[in-house]
């Protein structure tokens, strides 16, 4: 029997657990996927190379928030676009004998750029507010800028490229400009349904395109206070389950 999983700090709300049970029971597998909850990925218990050393049978992982970033240490390689992103969100565990070989990939850029193109037409601006500057945000900016948008990012601390909320409050005419605002927070994920990020939802019409990579609730608060200004609005669903399959690909790539 092949086991898979998802590492993450909190799983409580976790999509892929669902997702790939109801794909193993429907093809008739019997492959298990498991949820392991970590307070870190070095914890010398619950980590990462514990979990993989205590589970033999376990041939791959998602990484979820905050770990996208965290696991790159603890691996033998990187394919070379998780490399260029900067964040990993799926493991592939090769056991050789008494050698372990643990290779990082990230398909949330595939997830990503499938439910962009699905949305954006010659007419969008070619600007895009991404929120958040986490694990999460980096494949997104790294699929916007490959097709071809300028990306301003916003987060609640200074830095370098960085744009805050309260920047956005003072300025809200930045986003004017933008054809595609993107949430990579987990502000509005169950059970906090009731949270939003601080934007100046006023300045939105039909011509932006919201996009939450929350996807529980569906619609989300960010998405509900769009809509009333006429944006159109996407969920994470679609990138999630994009996504979940390319990873199943990959670890069953020989």
């Amino acid at each position: 029997m092949k086991q898979y999983g998802l590492i993450g700090r909190k799983l409580g709300h976790s999509f892929s657990k669902a997702f790939f049970t109801e794909k193993f029971s429907r093809e008739g597998s019997d492959s298990e996927y498991v949820n392991f909850e970590m307070p870190s990925v070095v914890d010398p218990e619950k980590g990462l190379l514990a979990v993989i050393e205590s589970h033999p049978f376990l041939s791959g992982l998602n990484v979820t928030i905050p770990y996208k970033t965290d696991v790159i240490p603890l691996l033998e390689e990187l394919d070379e676009t998780a490399a260029e992103i900067g964040a990993v969100n799926t493991i592939k565990i090769v056991r050789d004998e008494d050698k372990l070989n643990l290779k990082g990939y990230n398909t949330d850029l595939l997830g990503f750029l499938s439910m962009l193109d699905s949305f954006i037409n010659p007419s969008t601006k070619k600007t895009a507010l991404v929120l958040g500057t986490g694990g999460a945000s980096k494949a997104v900016v790294y699929g916007l800028k490959k097709r071809g948008f300028k990306v301003i990012k916003v987060s609640r601390h200074e830095g370098d490229d960085v744009t805050t909320y309260d920047e956005l409050r003072i300025s809200p005419e930045i986003i004017d400009e933008c054809g595609v605002v993107v949430n990579c927070t987990p502000l509005g994920m169950w059970p906090d349904v009731d949270s939003c990020p601080d934007i100046p939802y006023d300045r939105l019409n039909a011509s932006h395109i919201l996009i939450d990579l929350v996807y529980n609730p569906d619609p989300t608060r960010f998405m509900k206070e769009g809509a009333k200004h006429g944006a159109v609005t996407c969920s994470g669903r679609k990138m999630l389950e994009e996504q979940a399959l390319a990873s199943y690909r990959i670890w069953n790539s020989i």
